[in-house]
This record gives structure tokens, C-alpha cells and sequence, in this order.
């Protein structure tokens, strides 16, 4: 009986924000596994004692960067660890979208700025999003149009003082009508789509909580989707084997589908929403476990 352990973050003392969990732990110890939710900072834990261990939902990260990186490093020389550490630790720096660019894939422009970097330079005829390169939940991101520079600048330089780099990007003007498209891929093979409506309002403050999943739907993937996220697939570094992944794509200027976002640490999995995928997702898990996952860059 594998012990197999879903690794997510302590909400207390609210609950946590990850109903797909529960379901994905009664689904594996109906296949036989002995599965256990984790939490990633729980010093006691003997991580050498599980057979795998899968990150789901460890949503607290973007707050302890290096921490959770440094642990990821720790769990996988004790165990399986799905995702690989070193895949925790180029996905955890959105500056990965840069080299994605640089191997060909289509994404979001992006200009990063790094704490004692000229903040001069911000669009002045349209509207761009501010975001830092290490963040989950839409935590620091906003909507800015060119009369909003001074507060632009404002959350630059409260997110440098924080020690975060920022990132500047074109707001993307095809999600408020094709929205945000999530591709997910399990156990090397393409599972399920979703979209989703735009999140950033303007005027909100880059600090206030948003909705991270506004009209969320089942979303069937166009070809032109599917070869554009098995491009950023076949782009990470040295192709590890990757048990999950899960590409965010939104239209370019000319309608072509670019990433936003390649997610490889704690996404989503909308299994709620994909009820179907649930026993995909259970046998690439178990499969793993037992030593011979599939790389989701090769479906």
C-alpha cells in the first residue's frame, strides 16, 4: 500500500481554501493508498516515510519564497517529490517567462524590476498590470491605466522595500472577451480545460483580496491552446519529470493564444469542476508513487 502524502499549507484558524483536496484523498484511499493531507511547514513531519509526495495546495509560499524552496529541496532528497525541487525553484520566479520567450513561446511582454532598478519607464498610453515575480492568489497584482503612474510607482517601491521584484506587463485587453483559459496536464498526458473571466477590476488596490476564479467554466482547448502550452511544456529547463502542470493562456493583440502563466508548483486543478479526471488524476498519482511517473512535457 503506497503512503502518499498531498502536501497543502495550515489555513487555522481558517479553513482551508482547497475543497478538491478531500475529495482527492477519499479517491486515493479508495484506490488503496494510504493518503494523507501534509502540511508543508510541520516541522515533525518524516518526510522519508511517504512513497510520494505531491504538492497541491501550499498557498502560503508567495510569503516564504525561500523557505518553501529550501524545504522542496529537503523533501525531494528524502522522498518522490512531484513536482521535482528544482522545478520548485525556477517556477516559484515568474522571471521564467523571459526564458520561455527566449526558447520562442508565445507570452505576455514582460519588463522586470528588481529592487534598486529605475521604476522610470512605466506605459503611458495604455493601461498595464504590476505584479510581483514571486506571487500567488493575484497577492500584490493591479490594473493600472496611465493616470494611476504615481500609484504604480507607489506599490513598486512599497513591493521592493518587501525585497520582491516587480513585473510589468501589457494588461491583455482579449481576456475581457476569450477570458483566462487553464490547460492541465496529469501524468504526461492533457487532462482538462477551464476558463475563467478577468480578475483585475480597475481602480482596485493592488493589496485588497480578489476573487481568484470569477466564472470559472469547463473550457474545451482549441488546437491552436494546445500547441502553444505543449511549446511552454517542451521550453522547461532540462525537461524534468513533471507529474502536473498547467498552462494559463490569454489572447495576444492579434487573437493568438499566449501564456500568462505556466504553473508547475500548487495549481488549481478544478477538479470540481472535472469530476471526470478524478480517476486520471488517481492513477498517474499511484503510478508515481510507485516510481514510474510520465513526464507532463512529453504527453
Amino acid at each position: 500500500m503506497p503512503r502518499v502524502a498531498l502536501v497543502t499549507y495550515d489555513p487555522r484558524p481558517e479553513t482551508s481554501y482547497d475543497h478538491g483536496l478531500p475529495v482527492m484523498l477519499d479517491a486515493l484511499r479508495a484506490a488503496g493508498a494510504e493518503a494523507e493531507a501534509v502540511f508543508w511547514d510541520d516541522a515533525g513531519v518524516d518526510w522519508g516515510g511517504y512513497d510520494l509526495a505531491v504538492i497541491r495546495s501550499t498557498w502560503d509560499y508567495s510569503w516564504r519564497v525561500e523557505e518553501f524552496v529550501a524545504w522542496a529541496e529537503r523533501c525531494g532528497k528524502a522522498t518522490r517529490l512531484a513536482n521535482p525541487a528544482e522545478v520548485v525553484r525556477w517556477n516559484t520566479d515568474k522571471r521564467y517567462l523571459g526564458e520561455l520567450a527566449e526558447a520562442g513561446v508565445p507570452t505576455v511582454p514582460t519588463r522586470y524590476i528588481a529592487p534598486g532598478d529605475d521604476i522610470d519607464g512605466l506605459p503611458d498610453d495604455r493601461e498595464y498590470v504590476v505584479k510581483p515575480t514571486s506571487g500567488a492568489g493575484s497577492r500584490y497584482v493591479a490594473r493600472y491605466g496611465p493616470e494611476q503612474h504615481e500609484t504604480a510607482v507607489r506599490q513598486i517601491a512599497r513591493m521592493h522595500a518587501e525585497g520582491l521584484a516587480a513585473m510589468v506587463q501589457p494588461y491583455m485587453a482579449g481576456i475581457d472577451v476569450g477570458g483566462e483559459r487553464a490547460l492541465l496536464y496529469f501524468g504526461g498526458r492533457f487532462l482538462h480545460a477551464s476558463r475563467k473571466r478577468a480578475v483585475l477590476e480597475p481602480g482596485t488596490a493592488f493589496d485588497a483580496d480578489k476573487f481568484p476564479h470569477p466564472g470559472l467554466e469547463p473550457w474545451t482547448a482549441t488546437p491552436a491552446e494546445l500547441a502553444v502550452a505543449e511549446r511552454a511544456l517542451a521550453a522547461v529547463p532540462d525537461g524534468p519529470e513533471l507529474l502536473y502542470a498547467r498552462v494559463d493562456l490569454v489572447d495576444g493583440e492579434d487573437g493568438r493564444p499566449v501564456v500568462m502563466e505556466l504553473e508547475l508548483v500548487e495549481p488549481n486543478l478544478f477538479l470540481d469542476l472535472h469530476p471526470r479526471s478524478l480517476p486520471s488524476v488517481v492513477a498517474a498519482v499511484l503510478k508515481a508513487a510507485a516510481g514510474r511517473g510520465a513526464s507532463a512535457g512529453h504527453p
